[in-house]
């Protein structure tokens, strides 16, 4: 099963790193799955042999996005994003931000989207501390689940 929780993670991390494998990590809401996300998490997975995404929760899509998001529930989320073949395992989170499963994990590589600067990711000095890199990767420009969503209520 591709969808796990904190504590099966945890067991499927550290055997991963006994095989010598290199973990590599991301995080975000991923509401409207678009070519973006696809070409992300592609770019993502092939920074290494493993590649989990930390899906935030419902309630944390709430939080930072506003009262109307998100559009997919989080099972739903979980199960699309767990279908594709770049995503080796989906973990939901219920924070903000994921400080606490990657302190769990311990990835060799972060990966976030380059609309982010390194220094503003509270995650990265986690993965710093644990030997980790952080690396950005570009963004597909015009392409997000808010650009979506604005071209469904204008229509």
């Amino acid at each position: 099963m591709k969808i796990v929780d904190s504590i099966q993670i945890k067991n499927i991390t550290e055997q991963l790193k006994a095989d010598g494998k290199i973990i590599v990590f991301t995080n975000g809401c991923f509401d409207i799955l678009h070519v973006g996300h696809v070409r992300y998490l592609k770019a993502a997975r092939d920074l290494g042999d493993c590649l989990i995404l930390g899906l935030n929760s419902d309630q944390s899509v709430r939080t930072l996005k506003g009262p109307t998001r998100p559009i997919n529930t989080q099972d739903d989320r979980a199960e699309v994003l767990s279908a594709l073949s770049a995503v080796d395992y989906v973990v939901i989170f219920e924070e903000s931000t994921a400080e606490n499963l990657i302190d769990q994990i311990r990835p060799a590589i972060y990966v976030k989207g380059g609309d982010y600067n390194i220094k503003d990711l509270p995650e990265s000095s986690i993965v710093s501390r644990h030997g980790g890199q952080t690396i950005l990767i570009p963004e597909v420009i015009g392409k997000s689940s808010s650009n979506i969503i604005k071209k469904i209520k204008k229509d």
